[in-house]
Parts: structure tokens; C-alpha cells; sequence
């Protein structure tokens, strides 16, 4: 390591500190990197200065021979002002190389320190392949060409393209399990040599001449037809040498077995191609990652008839020949839980397979095609890579605070591949649940440490040791008790929203501006979480002086708990305060968000730290600015895309840790992004301020939104309450439908992340208390029976034959997503989802497209949406029906009146609650009219019978009328009579009577009840953003806690809920309607319709008199040759001190021809004022 820093006097601050990991290094002794490796140079940064804390940082790369003057032109792909330099594979030629950093105070120049590290890019091996993909074992007809071609189908790492030309080639051949390659005087005899080997025979004795060379360069070899004998295992191996260093040389095998028939040539690879790395007759496989391998048909793969995959085993026997393979004996109860697609192209071993068995070092999986005419096996053969053994990982303490510094130290560990990075992972009562918190290249590396949610908690740590081909040996090291630090989090809190002076002493926001990878994600990790523990006390708190839970905070997916019906008056100092501080802290999250922005994205280790520092950045919803979700949702969306490149190159262990933290990054950013659009949480007061001020380029945008009150008015409210209210709702409305898009998005390239590593029978879950996801991958022949998936409390159910809607017989995908709110949507109807959680269910073709599907109705898709636990209900309202039984009016029923007045179809729902349970009821109802049933008038749209034996628990009749009946009406009226003993008896004994009890004689309740209504309704989101509902039908499970749809396709649902007003009660109004009671009511109706009839004719006759008048009035002494002038009145607006000087420019247009543009010069003008021209 080498560090410089320039002396600086007489300056209040000092130059920076820099160091460089790896950084021991020499021009004489570089760090060695192969040019096929990724690599990345760390640095970090100590900054000196209270006065700025802005820096710049450069690399700069030389090319060295016994000195380094030359710059290297960097490739596009290396970024060089980052303070990590990531260098690409195979970006940089093979060389000695000089980086250097420097690092310069933005505001004081001269302040500036360099620091510099050398490193030596060499050769990687090249891996000879004879056939394509580097399969190890194929079948060939005995009447067939083989063809081995190492110039096509090996692989050089440094290079895009293997150049065939740059290499030597030898082939040698030996009967598999009956001799060794043939040798004379241990000088190996190649096929074309035609000398012999007594002892091993060649594999052409038959035809020494069954061979020819295809290219020039003998880099492909052709063993022509009839040339081996069939029921023989012949195993091929091509040695090559590199024609300018022949110490660069590669081996390649492969094992031919020969058979009768004709069959076709099956080649098998690797999904994950880095996480098989060759080794002579083997491929590397790390026991701690799952194994993904395809298989190809060299043919017509329209005759096959069945694939079927076999594992085998062995031990290792360095005496014998050969390998001795055993089948192993437990596949069948493997199948499907460690080993999936034993009967498809692809096939998967989980890592399981090896950790259970690891006294296996080899294994070997083999693919048998069956044809119409012939069998064709093929294999791959794996040999288990070691991880590093023989070290010991430890902590230097067992406490300390959130801003303790922690050093965990590594040692004495071996790999013979060579240690590759240290990486801590943290956990507290779930350790499938484990957090990442920081890597490093170095074997002794400091860390800060979070904290769980709980103010104190017990941190389990465990330390992956990972080898250059991605090996891990884990290893517990000591559980450490980390305390919140209050002190240094209230001094930032304070430092950011007073934007004090001393904001750049702070020591978080220092470590911060030193854009280290590591530091800036424990430290926004440890921040967010004490700010989320800070959050849930002051809700608390808040909650507790009767500020309404649903109103400030949206719950979590593991609240299950309603909130206490018990009313409790609203403190509003308590509102207020809880507000006051919210606020306080989101100031600060949107300042600590801005640091994600200068970090790299390069490894898939700095995807995982950033996605796991924004799920806990983004945590609590309601205390995220416009601005900051902007950056989240770009940000997270950015990670995304990166993870989606490395998805054929990282482990699925590495896959499933990142985009598990991404996919709840996105659920927090969507339910925050709606909270305040759902009334669910508050508008913050920066973004009321951002919305509201007057804007930078009002004069010179002339198209700016904000200066139209069009868009902001309500109908002709032009208020400035209302206008400055919508434009808060107008911009958090836009930025909504900006990150609905990007977030559907970004699911859609980790869906497709997600689905490489998957094969059928496997799934993928997430189940955290942001978002529940489920990726399952399934045969479309699954789909024939009725099938039923539970997310959280919500379940979606398929019906039989459900595979006959999919048009595929390919592999499928089923993703179902549960979110904590439903999205606001485009639309300025009030549908009342803002109490919904949001449900997603789709089916993904093999390509990752989603299907359009369309059930019948009577093949529907059953969907039940739950609501949130902290709905509060109204209570319900007491009829007082038994004293309207004297009032002389002779109705039937007791009718009450509703208003169904809504953009799209609702569904509505009764809860009646008899005081007297052993008592029984008629309910009646007719659209826009009021119902009538009697022994001569049937006029009812309905009726339902409320029998005591159909009462709840809760002592309650539900009665519910679907959204399809609905459709189309503006209002109902329906109707409780209570039945006598009679009709109890009669009919609530016998349901089967088709006709409704009908009674002529005037209504008489002998006992009150207590009804709640509401309504409800069932919603998809379109492409648009928009809430529909076609396709759509409410069940009759829906409740309080949840919706229960139909649905004739599939996409994202929500439930609505809305509880009507009081209805109007017809019996009192009937009761109450004459004129003796209601006098005055009467007469002030009338004196307003005799007045309006008044005005109306008044005005008539004064319009008719203006429409006289209107006209152009031709003048008297015109002449059609005259000539007139024209004043045209120019004003910038009619506020005070809105003049401005721009340059104003005139067209006259005329019927045949336009003027030129001329321009009115003029340094200033104002409101009205003419020009004349």
C-alpha cells in the first residue's frame, strides 16, 4: 500500500486520508489478477475538514514496463470517478499496470491526496472442449461420423471468441475401462500415429486409417463411420499447446459410447456457466450451490418420446483406469425435494444433495433420450470443489453501540483456488432471514453493526469465506449485543433539519461522505433502523391519545392485530406532535438517500448491500419525500437491471438474497408512493412545500403545469385551499403512475432472474412484513386439476381443467404477490380500496411473458382479498321500529333508501342484528323504486328470508346483493318485515317454497334491531392504471376482513369497502309528510319555486334584448378603399411587478397571404400596454 498527501498550510482543514485495498503492492511485486477476472480496488476515505465535505475522486491507469508513464484509454465500461475503481473482465490487455487515485476538496483545491497500487493482468487457461458445452459423455452409431472439433467448441476466457488458429492440436483415444491411452516409452502415441502399443491397443486397430482431419490447422477430427466397435466405451482426449508460449497448454476428454442404432448426438452445459469450472475429465461443482444443468438434442427433437435423468456416484480410486459409477439409491425420495425435471431437458440437484451427502466427492448425471428407434445417454461428470478449510473467523468485542466499531479478524484459511472475499452476514431470530452487512477482500476488515427492530438485540453473525470459484465455508463467530446510540442519532436528526454549520462535523454524515461501499451500507442499515424503532414508539404513543392507526400508518403484512374498538378522544397536541417529528425524519431519510446515488454498481455484492440498505431505508412508509422515492424506486430499479445481467453468472443463493431485498425495496416504495393518495398517510410538509412553491422557471416554462389551475381547480372550486390541496395530489398522482410503471418493471427482471435458476417442482418465497411473493414453476399438465394457493390471508383458487385456457405445453410459471396497500390507480373516483391489501396472480410462459387469459364464467377463478386488520367499523345503528307501530299509516314494510351512485359496480352488504334472536324477517328491495308485495301488487326486485337458524355467532342475518345486479341503477329502496309466529313456523321450516310470504295487513315489529351496512366491490388494474371491473363478481364471503371475487382472468385485485351514511328511513319520512307537521318547510319550497319561475322570465326578456344589440355595426362613411389601424394590447400578467423584457414578435394573418415576423423592440413593457402598428 502506498499513500501520499500534499502538505497544506495555514488551512483549516488537512487533506484527506486515503487507502487502497489490495493495496501491499510493488511495481517489482503487483497484485495478480487473470484478465478473465473481475476485480475491484477499494478505497478508503478519511476525510479532515468541518468546513465541505465535497470531494472529487479520479483513477487514473498507466501502462508500466520498468517505469509507468503511458495512460491507458480506459474501455467505457470502467467508471474512474467513483471512490472504487471496478475493472471488467477482460477490459484491460495483458500487463504491469500503475492505478492511482486521487482525491481532491471540491472547495479547496489544494487539498488533495493520491494513493497507488499495482497489478499484473496474466493469461487464464482456456478449457478444451471436444464437443460442444464440454459434455462429458455421449452416444454414437457404430454406422455414424464423430466428429471432435476442439477449434469450435473450446473456450478461452480472455477472449469473446476462441481463435483456433493460435493453438496446436493432439488426439489420443483408449478403450475405456480396458487400457490406457497407448504409449511408447511414456511418450503418449496420437490417433494418427501409426505405431503400435501392445499393452493398449488402439481404438482403431480395426481401421488404422478410420480418421481424417477437417481443417488445415487439425484443429477438428473426424472417426469416419464403421471405425469402433459397437457395445465399447471409448474415451477421446485432445492435448493443445499454445503456438507463441507452449507453456500454455489445455487438456480436454470426453467419453464415447458406441451403439448399434443411429441415434442423435445429446449435449448437456451448465445454466449457470461460472458455476462449473473444468477440470480434465471432470466439471468443479461448490457443494454449497444448487446445480442447474440443460440438455440439447443434436437432431429432430420432435421424435422424442421421454427424457429421463439417473444420478450416479463413486468414490475416489486413483489405482483403477478408470471411474466405477453406482447408481445412487435414493433418488426417488430425493425427487422433487432435492433433484427437480428428472423427466425434462433441463435438470436440477439442489445443494443439499451435496451437504447431506459429503463423503461423495464425485457424481455424475446422466440423460437418457428415448426415440421411436434408438437411445441416446449422455452425462456430465462432477468432481466437488473444497472450499477453504483450516481457518478460524472471530470478533473483538461482544457489545458496543450502533456506532462501535467492530473488527472481525480471518485467519490461517487455505484454498488451493485461492481466497476470494470475506463476507458478514447478520441475523436475529430467523436465520433464514439474514442481512448483509458488509465484504472485503481483506482478512481483517472493521464493520458497524445495526440493530433488529427491538431497541436492544442479540446480533447472530456468520462469516462466508468464498474462493475464486465462489466456494463458501461458513463459520459462527461470537453473537454481539448492539445498543441503539440515541445520542449520535438525535445529534444527526437535529444536524439535518437545521442545517446547521456544524452538519459537517457530524460523524455519520462524515463516514457517509466518504462514498465507501461498506461504510455508506451499514451505516444507512444501522440509521434507518433506529429511525423505524423511533417510528413505531412515537405511533404508539400516538395511537394511544386516539389518533386513529389506519389514518397515519399503513400495516404491515404480519399485523394481524385490530386495533382496540374501544373510542378514545383525539389528543390533537399529541396529532400534532407526532407529525412535527414524523416529519423531522424524513427530512432526514431524504438526505440519507441521496448517498445511494454515488455508490457503483458492480458485483453482485454491491447489489446485495444496497438492495439489503434500501429495504431498511424505505421500511416505514410514511415517512418517505417524493424526492426520496424517486431515488429509491431508480435506484432499486437500477440494482434490478444489474442483478438481471449477472443471472447466468451468480449463484441462486446470491440470487435469492438480493432479490429478496429488492422486491420488499419495491413494496415499500409503492405503498408509500399511494399512502398519501389513499389516505393512509399524511401529505409531508416538504412535499406540500415543493408542491405549493412558486417554481424557478415560471417565466421562462411556459407549458409548466404548476401554472395551470384547470388542473388543479375542483369542477369550479378555484380556491387557493383547493388548488394548492390538488396540486399535492396532482404530483404524488404522477409520480405514482411513473413508479407503478418502473416497479412493474423491475419485477418483471427479477421474475426473470429468479426463473433461470428454476426448474419445475421448484418454487421461490418471500414472506416478509413488506410483501409475500411466490415464484413456482410448473408443468402445464399441473394445471388439469382444480388448484389452490394461499398468500398470507388471501388465497387464490383455479378451477379444473384450468390447463385447457394456457395454449402451452411448455414449462410455467406462477408468481402470486401480496402488498400491504392497494394502489390509488389513475382515476379521480373514490372505488375505497385505500383499506385493501393488493393482491397479484399471474402465469408466465417459458419466455416470461404473461399469459392473457379468459376463463367462462362458470369456470371463474376464485380470488379472496383481505382486508386491513386496522379497519375501523363503524358501530350499528339501532331502528327504533316499535314505535313507529301507532303512527295510522299502512305500510308494510320498514323501507330505507340508498344511494348507489358509483363509477363502477358495487356490491351491497346487510348486518342485522334482531335484539329479540328467536324473532324472523322478510327483506325486500327494488332498484330506483320502492318495493311492493302484496296479495295484488308484486313489485320487488328480490327477497331473502332471515331465519333464526341462519344467525351468526355474533347473533347477526348477512344479507349481500352482488355487484352484477347493481349495474346499471342509481338508488334502492328495500324493506324488514318482521314475520308472525305463523309464518315462523311455516316457512323458516320449509325453505323449498319458491314464493315469498305475503301479508296485507300494516307492518308491527314487536322488537327492535340494529343494522350496519356497506358496500364492497372487486377490481383489477389495467395496463392503464386504471380500476376496472368487468369480468368481476362479488361472493358471497365477503366481509369486514375480506372480498371475495370471480374473475375470467388473471392480473393484480382489490377489494373495496365503504360503509353507507345512515339510510333514509321512508316510514318515518311517510309517517311524518304532512302538511299540519311540517308547515314551514312547505311554504319556503314554494315561495323559492315562485321566485325562480319569476327570475327565469325576467331573465328571458333582458337575454332577447342583448341579442339585439349584438352585431357589428357597419359605419356610415366607410369606403372599401380606406385604410385602418389596428392597436393590439400586449400583457405579460396581471400581477403587480410582472413586467418582463422579453422580445415580443408579430404575424398578421390574413384570408390569402401572412405577414413576415416583425419584432417590437422595447427593454420593458408591462400589462396593457399597446402597440400600434
Amino acid at each position: 500500500m502506498t499513500t501520499t498527501s500534499s502538505t497544506i498550510i495555514n488551512q483549516p482543514c488537512s487533506p484527506p486520508t486515503v487507502t487502497l485495498i489490495p493495496g501491499v503492492s510493488s511495481l517489482a511485486s503487483p497484485i495478480q489478477f487473470r484478465r478473465s477476472q473481475d476485480f475491484t480496488i477499494i478505497s478508503l476515505i478519511q476525510l479532515h475538514c468541518n468546513v465541505s465535505l465535497l470531494m472529487n475522486t479520479q483513477w487514473a491507469i498507466k501502462n508500466c514496463t520498468s517505469f509507468c508513464s503511458q495512460q491507458v484509454s480506459t474501455d467505457p465500461t470502467i467508471i474512474t470517478t467513483f471512490s472504487e475503481l471496478y475493472i471488467p473482465s477482460r477490459t484491460l490487455p495483458y500487463g504491469l499496470y500503475e492505478i492511482k487515485l486521487t482525491v481532491t476538496m471540491t472547495n479547496m483545491t489544494m487539498l488533495s491526496t493520491s494513493a497507488t497500487v499495482y497489478v499484473q493482468i496474466s493469461p487464464s487457461g482456456i478449457t478444451a472442449n471436444l464437443i460442444q458445452y464440454g459434455t462429458s459423455m455421449i452416444t454414437r452409431g457404430h454406422q455414424q461420423d464423430l466428429q471432435l472439433d476442439p477449434g469450435s467448441y473450446s473456450v478461452d476466457p480472455d477472449q469473446d471468441t476462441f481463435n483456433a488458429s493460435n493453438w496446436k492440436y493432439s488426439f489420443y483415444c483408449r478403450i475405456y475401462g480396458l487400457s490406457m491411452f497407448p504409449n511408447l516409452q511414456g511418450s503418449l502415441l496420437t490417433i494418427n500415429d501409426m505405431r503400435n502399443d501392445s499393452s493398449n491397443p488402439s481404438c482403431l486397430s480395426a481401421n488404422r486409417t478410420g480418421w481424417k482431419f477437417d481443417t488445415p490447422l487439425n484443429s477438428s477430427l473426424t472417426i469416419l463411420a464403421g471405425s469402433l466397435q459397437f457395445n465399447r466405451t471409448y474415451q477421446f482426449m485432445v492435448y493443445m499447446e499454445n503456438r507463441r508460449n507452449s507453456s500454455l497448454q489445455a487438456t480436454g476428454y470426453v467419453l464415447v459410447k458406441v451403439d448399434e442404432t443411429r441415434p442423435y448426438m445429446i449435449l448437456i452445459g451448465c445454466v449457470i456457466w461460472t458455476m462449473c469450472e473444468p477440470n480434465l475429465e471432470f466439471q468443479l461443482v461448490n457443494p454449497t450451490t444448487q446445480v442447474a444443468l440443460f440438455s440439447v438434442c443434436a437432431g429432430d427433437d420432435s421424435a422424442i418420446q421421454n427424457i429421463t435423468w439417473s444420478v450416479y456416484y463413486s468414490a475416489t480410486n486413483s489405482s483403477a483406469n478408470f471411474t466405477q459409477w453406482v447408481l445412487f439409491n435414493q433418488t426417488t425420495s430425493y425427487r422433487d425435494k432435492y433433484l427437480f425435471g428428472m423427466n425434462t431437458s433441463n435438470f436440477t440437484a439442489m445443494n443439499q444433495l451435496f451437504l447431506v451427502n459429503p463423503q461423495i466427492p464425485l457424481w455424475k448425471f446422466e440423460v437418457i433420450y428415448t426415440f421411436p428407434t434408438a437411445i441416446s445417454v449422455s452425462s456430465l461428470n462432477f468432481l466437488i470443489n473444497q472450499p477453504p478449510f483450516n481457518g478460524s473467523c472471530s470478533i473483538d468485542s461482544l457489545n458496543g453501540t450502533t456506532s462501535s466499531h467492530f473488527t472481525v479478524s480471518c485467519s490461517n484459511w487455505f484454498d488451493e483456488d485461492g481466497i476470494k472475499d470475506y463476507t458478514l452476514l447478520a441475523w436475529t431470530n430467523n436465520s433464514t432471514k439474514k442481512m448483509m452487512v458488509a465484504y472485503s477482500s481483506a482478512s481483517i476488515f472493521q464493520t458497524y453493526l445495526p440493530i433488529s427492530d427491538d431497541q436492544i438485540s442479540v446480533l447472530r453473525l456468520i462469516v462466508q469465506i468464498r474462493d475464486q470459484l465462489d466456494c463458501i465455508t461458513e463459520v459462527n463467530i461470537s453473537s454481539v449485543t448492539v445498543y441503539s446510540d440515541s445520542t449520535a442519532i438525535n445529534d444527526l436528526i437535529n444536524d439535518i433539519q437545521n442545517s446547521s454549520a456544524n452538519s459537517h462535523a457530524n460523524s455519520i454524515i462524515q463516514l457517509l461522505a466518504s462514498e465507501n461501499q461498506n461504510l455508506v451500507g451499514q451505516l444507512l442499515t444501522s440509521t434507518s433502523q433506529q429511525l423505524n424503532q423511533i417510528n413505531n414508539d412515537e405511533l404508539d404513543k400516538a395511537i394511544s391519545n386516539g389518533v386513529p392507526r389506519a389514518n397515519i400508518f399503513i400495516s404491515t403484512l404480519t399485523d394481524h392485530s385490530q386495533q382496540s374498538k374501544a373510542l378514545v378522544s383525539l389528543n390533537q397536541s399529541a396529532l400534532n406532535e407526532f407529525n412535527q417529528n414524523l416529519n423531522s425524519r424524513a427530512n432526514v431519510r431524504d438526505y440519507l438517500i441521496t448517498f445511494t446515488t454515488k455508490l457503483p454498481i458492480t458485483t453482485s455484492n454491491t447489489i446485495k448491500l444496497q438492495a439489503s440498505s434500501l429495504a431498511q431505508l424505505t421500511k416505514i412508509t410514511n415517512e418517505l419525500t417524493r424526492s426520496a422515492l424517486t431515488i429509491a424506486s431508480n435506484r432499486c430499479y437500477q440494482l434490478a437491471i444489474a442483478l438481471e445481467s449477472l443471472k447466468t453468472k451468480i449463484a441462486y443463493e446470491d440470487m435469492q438474497l438480493a432479490a429478496s431485498d429488492l422486491l420488499q425495496c419495491a413494496a415499500n416504495i409503492l405503498s408509500a408512493v399511494n399512502g398519501p393518495l389513499q389516505q393512509r398517510t399524511t401529505i409531508l410538509d416538504i412535499d406540500s412545500y415543493q408542491a405549493t412553491k412558486f417554481p424557478d422557471d415560471y417565466d421562462t416554462n411556459l407549458e409548466f403545469d404548476w401554472a395551470n389551475p384547470n388542473l388543479f381547480a375542483d369542477d369550479n372550486d378555484f380556491s387557493l385551499e383547493t388548488i394548492q390541496k390538488n396540486r399535492n395530489v396532482y404530483y404524488q398522482k404522477q409520480l405514482s403512475n411513473d413508479i407503478n410503471a418502473q416497479m412493474t418493471q423491475l419485477l418483471s427482471l427479477l421474475t426473470s432472474s429468479l426463473n433461470t435458476h428454476l426448474n419445475v417442482g421448484q418454487d421461490f418465497s418471500i414472506d416478509t412484513s413488506q410483501v409475500l411473493l411466490s415464484i413456482e414453476t410448473k408443468s402445464s399438465q399441473f394445471f388439469s386439476n382444480s388448484f389452490t394457493k394461499r398468500i398470507g390471508n388471501g388465497q387464490v383458487q383455479l378451477p379444473n381443467n384450468f390447463n385447457s385456457h394456457l395454449n402451452t405445453s411448455k414449462k410455467l410459471s406462477i408468481r402470486s404477490m401480496m402488498e400491504p396497500l392497494a394502489a390509488f390507480g389513475d382515476s379521480k373516483s373514490a372505488l375505497y380500496t385505500n383499506l385493501s391489501r393488493s393482491l397479484s396472480f399471474s402465469i408466465l410462459d417459458h419466455d416470461q411473458n404473461e399469459l392473457k387469459i379468459h376463463t367462462t364464467a362458470n369456470e371463474s377463478i376464485e380470488i379472496l382479498i383481505p382486508r386491513d386488520p386496522n379497519l375501523l367499523v363503524p358501530p350499528m345503528t339501532l331502528q327504533n321500529v316499535t314505535a313507529f307501530n301507532s303512527i295510522p299509516r299502512n305500510l308494510t314494510f320498514d323501507l330505507h333508501y340508498l344511494n348507489l351512485t358509483t363509477s363502477l359496480p358495487i356490491s351491497v352488504h346487510w348486518e342485522i342484528q334482531p335484539l329479540n334472536t328467536s324473532l324472523a324477517y322478510l327483506f325486500v328491495y327494488r332498484f330506483d323504486q320502492s318495493p311492493q308485495l302484496s296479495s295484488s301488487v308484486n313489485q320487488i326486485d328480490g327477497w331473502t328470508l332471515l331465519c333464526p337458524a341462519n344467525l351468526t355467532t355474533e347473533g347477526m342475518y348477512f344479507v349481500y346483493i352482488d355487484n352484477q345486479r347493481t349495474i346499471g341503477h342509481q338508488s334502492m329502496i328495500f324493506g324488514l318485515r318482521e314475520l308472525n309466529e305463523t309464518e315462523i313456523n311455516d316457512r323458516c321450516t320449509n325453505l323449498s317454497i319458491a314464493d315469498p310470504p305475503i301479508a296485507d295487513e300494516r307492518r308491527n315489529f314487536t322488537s327492535n334491531y340494529q343494522i350496519r351496512i356497506y358496500t364492497s366491490g372487486c377490481y383489477y388494474l389495467d395496463a392503464n392504471n386504471q380500476w376496472k371491473s368487468d369480468g368481476l363478481l362479488v361472493g358471497p364471503l365477503t366481509n369486514r376482513n375480506q372480498t371475495q371475487c370471480y374473475s375470467t382472468h388473471l392480473t393484480t385485485f382489490a377489494g373495496g369497502f365503504g360503509v353507507l351514511p345512515e339510510t333514509i328511513d321512508w316510514s318515518y319520512v311517510f309517517a311524518n309528510a304532512d302538511f299540519a307537521k311540517n308547515k314551514m318547510v312547505y311554504l319556503t319550497v314554494i315561495c323559492f319555486c315562485v321566485i325562480y319561475w319569476i327570475s327565469t322570465v325576467y331573465a328571458r326578456y333582458e337575454n332577447k334584448k342583448d341579442v339585439e344589440r349584438l352585431g357589428v355595426t357597419v359605419l356610415s362613411d366607410s369606403q372599401k378603399d380606406d385604410g385602418y389601424y389596428y392597436q393590439t394590447l400586449v400583457s405579460s400578467d396581471q400581477r403587480n411587478n410582472a413586467e418582463t423584457k422579453s422580445n415580443a414578435y408579430f404575424v398578421i394573418h390574413g384570408e390569402k397571404n401572412d405577414t413576415q415576423r416583425f419584432q417590437r423592440w422595447t427593454s420593458k413593457f408591462s400589462y396593457a400596454e399597446s402597440i400600434n402598428y
